[in-house]
C-alpha cells in the first residue's frame, strides 16, 4: 500500500495589518525582485513606511495588494496603472460589501 500522499501542499500564511514586512520579505512572498516592488509603490498600489527601500516596512495587507496587481499584470497583460486602478476598485467592492452585509444586507 503506498501512503504516499500525492495532493500538492500549499503553504498559506495569513497576516494581519500589524504584521510588518521588508521589502525584502515582501518580494520574497510574491518571487519577485525588488524592482517590481518599487514599481507597484510608485504607482500608488503599495504605501511604505520609511524613507528608501533599504528601510521601507509594509503592513500585512500589502501582500495581498502586492500579489493582486502583480497577477493581473501577468495573467491579464494590464499596464501597472491598469493594474493599480483595478486593484483599488477591488478592494472599494469588498469594502463595500462589507458594509453591507454588516447592514444585514445580501449581495
Amino acid at each position: 500500500m503506498n501512503t504516499e500522499n500525492s495532493t500538492p501542499q500549499f503553504s498559506i500564511c495569513i497576516l494581519e495589518e500589524q504584521t510588518r514586512l521588508t521589502l525584502s520579505d515582501l518580494c520574497h512572498a510574491c518571487a519577485v525582485h525588488d524592482e517590481q516592488i518599487i514599481a507597484l509603490v510608485d504607482a500608488g498600489v503599495l504605501e511604505p513606511q520609511g524613507l528608501e527601500p533599504g528601510h521601507w516596512s509594509f503592513g500585512g495587507a500589502s501582500l495581498n495588494r502586492a500579489r493582486r496587481a502583480l497577477r493581473l499584470q501577468r495573467d491579464l497583460d494590464i499596464d501597472l496603472a491598469g493594474a493599480a486602478l483595478a486593484v483599488e476598485l477591488l478592494d472599494e467592492i469588498e469594502l463595500l460589501r462589507m458594509r453591507l452585509r454588516a447592514a444585514g444586507g445580501d449581495y
